[in-house]
């Protein structure tokens, strides 16, 4: 019998600051960042990793987080975490005492979210599968006792949720079969970062064309004018095949938002993502009243499921960009998953940040085969960044996200590269203080 016996947690960072990687009107100098975890076992030859992602102070804040939840699960059997892992799930999430600084949001989300990805990390391994395909290869039944329906059951239940799985079964191998073969398309937001010259992302938006790439992303939202000329540059560059989204990364008021997004119209958006606040809801609806056919895209900031549900069910997300780190893993983001099929609207998972990009390839794949069947108008983003310090990084083909096939959920960082940028002992850091 396999036993967890310990957890280590690390803060590490990489300097993205120095060149502006990330960079967006709100956050204008992100270090992007993980609190690493590692779950180690009786078996010497299988362990768990997991992430959160922040941009770099307060990364040690959810890093010491994660300790508080350390000794539930020290000694336990990996086979009682397994079978009961979505009530062990629950059971952190609805900590008694650390629910108080959410409840289900905020720093003790994030530390779940990295905790319980470690041990999905750990649960595929020990199935000697990638996770995307033990996820979609398990029973609708299992999967829907990992799930909690709390607060949402008034839009999604158990038994409705079962439904969509169960309608899904028949037609699992056709699509395995297609997303072996082709992949998943994805866009590009490594060309558009805001603290860019324009000759640079014009150099980029070239490379990225000819590697297979159609959809490109563009931070906006400091300077209506500045704005428009660069996404004037960018559509030139591009043509009018090629198809373009922008991110405001949360910048303007709802009166701003209306007036920014009347006047890229003329752009033909893909969609418009987090203009205003992302708590605002009823803000949300009031721009999609006033820019009529434009999608809006929200959620990468949605700290759980039943903020979800309150943007889908108003009309005002009509694009769902759940991030892998921020709602508490695969228990949750299946929820959301879900949610979303029902009220028909597209997921397009966030993955600008270090070791995203590696996550979202497992669940635009579980969405896929599981849930929509969709991959025709849907994308995952992808940016080009940090792969190097993973063991098993995410890989591109013509612009498509190609199924991992190594056993887990590909965030096992090499070693050197947490000896090298651990905070703030690590050997960079040390030397750049």
């Amino acid at each position: 019998m396999t036993k967890i016996l310990r957890f280590t947690v690390e803060d590490v960072r990489f300097p993205t600051s120095k060149d502006l990687t990330g960079s967006d009107a709100i956050h204008t100098d992100p270090d992007y960042s993980a609190t690493y975890v590692t779950v180690f076992t009786s078996d010497s030859n299988l362990e768990g990793y997991g992430i959160a992602f922040t941009i770099g102070k307060g990364n040690d804040i959810v890093a010491e987080c994660i300790k508080h939840f350390f000794p539930i699960f020290e000694n336990m059997d990996l086979e009682n975490l397994e079978n009961e892992i979505g009530k062990y799930w629950f059971k952190c999430v609805d900590h008694s005492q650390l629910r108080w600084l959410g409840p289900e949001k905020g720093v003790v989300h994030m530390a779940v979210a990295a905790l319980f990805n470690s041990f999905w990390d750990l649960i595929a391994k020990k199935n000697k599968k990638p996770l995307w395909q033990f996820v979609v290869e398990s029973e609708p039944e299992k999967i829907i006792n990992w799930l909690t329906f709390k607060y949402i059951e008034d839009v999604l239940n158990p038994e409705q949720a079962l439904q969509i799985l169960n309608k899904s079964q028949s037609e699992k191998k056709i699509r395995i079969d297609s997303i072996l073969n082709e992949g998943y398309p994805s866009y590009t937001t490594a060309a558009g970062w805001l603290g860019y010259s324009d000759d640079k992302i014009v150099d980029l938006c070239k490379k990225y064309i000819s590697m297979g790439w159609r959809h490109f992303k563009v931070k906006v939202g400091l300077d209506l004018e500045a704005d428009v000329k660069r996404l004037e540059l960018i559509r030139k560059t591009i043509g009018d095949d090629c198809h373009i989204m922008v991110d405001a990364n949360q910048q303007w008021s709802v009166t701003k938002s209306i007036e920014h997004i009347n006047a890229y119209k003329k752009f033909n958006l893909l969609f418009v993502e987090e203009p205003t606040s992302p708590d605002d809801i009823l803000g949300f609806v009031k721009i999609k009243k006033a820019v009529g056919d434009v999608r809006l895209a929200t959620g990468e900031a949605c700290g759980g499921r039943v903020m979800f549900k309150q943007f889908l069910e108003s009309g005002s997300m009509n694009v769902c960009q759940i991030d892998s780190c921020r709602l508490a893993s695969i228990n949750e983001i299946l929820t959301v998953m879900l949610m979303a099929h029902k009220f028909n609207v597209p997921i397009f998972p966030h993955a600008g940040g270090v070791g995203l990009c590696e996550y979202v390839q497992h669940l635009c794949m579980i969405d896929y085969v599981l849930i929509n069947g969709d991959k025709n108008n849907k994308f995952v983003e992808y940016s080009d960044q940090l792969h190097e310090h993973f063991i098993y990084p995410c890989t591109l083909k013509n612009g498509n996200y190609m199924p991992p096939l190594d056993h887990g959920y590909s965030i096992e960082m090499k070693k050197e590269s947490v000896t090298e940028f651990s905070y703030p002992n690590g050997n960079y850091w040390k030397n750049n203080k």
